[in-house]
């Protein structure tokens, strides 16, 4: 069974986008890979602005692949989905979250 958030975005996103989102789930460091998405962005202190903004950069990142846009990256497509399904399955595990 997928984990809630996979789910979510498997919905709305390609099938080989959310696999390999998956299949790099375990190679995820946060203090690594988070800070070039935030860059300079005070979100990463609270997880909820953290998703916000892991979202809306997703969103451009999809907007762009739809679009058909010269400048779409698939790996930073990738990466982003990684970091946001990470970021999703450490707030869901966190104690008081519910």
């Amino acid at each position: 069974m997928q984990h809630l958030p996979t789910q979510l975005i498997a919905v709305t996103r390609p099938r080989l986008l959310v696999r390999a989102a998956q299949a790099g789930l375990s190679g995820y460091r946060r203090e690594r890979h988070l800070p070039r998405f935030l860059r300079g962005s005070e979100s990463g202190r609270d997880p909820g602005r953290l998703l916000a903004a892991l979202c809306a950069a997703e969103e451009a990142c999809e907007d762009a692949r739809r679009g058909r846009e010269a400048d779409y990256s698939f790996m930073r497509h990738v990466s982003l989905l990684i970091a946001l399904l990470a970021e999703m399955k450490a707030v869901n595990q966190t104690p008081g979250t519910a």
